[in-house]
């Protein structure tokens, strides 16, 4: 445990953004999700709805700096591929 007045702090600011930082994901995990199940449920329109929703909170999350830009990318990359894969 911290014992200096300044480490004491930035403990506590840390942990109000680790629960932030941890709501972000789930959002970015349940967005993946939702369209992942539209590409089960093999609805190109639907899956092309939530793919862009999806986008929307992944590049806000990576622009936060929460994940890594270049993950945020990959996984835009990979969910369009497969959007792209059953619209055609």
């Amino acid at each position: 445990m911290a014992n200096h007045k300044s480490a004491i702090k930035r403990a506590r600011q840390s942990e109000i953004k680790r629960i932030r930082n941890r709501s972000y994901k789930t959002r970015v995990k349940n967005a993946v999700k939702g369209v992942r199940s539209a590409i089960a449920e093999s609805s190109p329109e639907q899956a092309g709805q939530r793919l862009t929703e999806a986008v929307s909170i992944i590049q806000k999350t990576a622009g936060r700096g929460i994940i890594h830009k270049k993950t945020a990318a990959r996984k835009i990359s990979r969910l369009s591929r497969q959007v792209n894969r059953i619209a055609s």
